[in-house]
């Protein structure tokens, strides 16, 4: 077997990755729940916690609803940003994928197998990018 061709095998399932990180998103932000469970955390950060009354909830519903996946906003396939407009507003959510057991040290090694991956849901105003 060749380098290519053992590196192409080793290569994490990309559909899987973007069907997980939807499936958290969906639980972490509206609280729909999935045959699989999967583990992770979801943050605002705070200066999206300190906008005008009810922003804020409006963002991570905005977060859970979002299904707009093209090249252009997700190129790689993983599901793992969008930006949302709430109120005028531009909101920016990211997933970061780590090691389940690392303390959030170490990227995931098998970012597909939701046994050994924790999520990182990030949702922040644009201006915090």
């Amino acid at each position: 077997m060749t380098t290519s061709q053992a590196s192409t095998t080793d290569r994490p399932d990309i559909a899987v990755i973007a069907a997980h990180n939807d499936a958290f998103r969906k639980f972490a932000c509206l609280g729909e729940t999935s045959s699989q469970p999967i583990q992770g955390r979801m943050h605002l950060t705070s200066s999206l916690t300190m906008t005008e009354d009810g922003l804020a909830l409006e963002a991570v519903q905005a977060v859970g609803e979002f299904d707009v996946f093209e090249p252009e906003n997700d190129p790689d396939g993983c599901h793992d940003f969008g930006a949302v407009d709430i109120r005028g507003q531009k909101v920016f959510w990211k997933i970061d994928l780590y090691e389940a057991d690392s303390d959030f040290r170490y990227g995931a090694e098998a970012p597909d197998n939701p046994a050994t991956t924790m999520r990182v849901l990030t949702i922040m105003m644009a201006s915090d990018w």
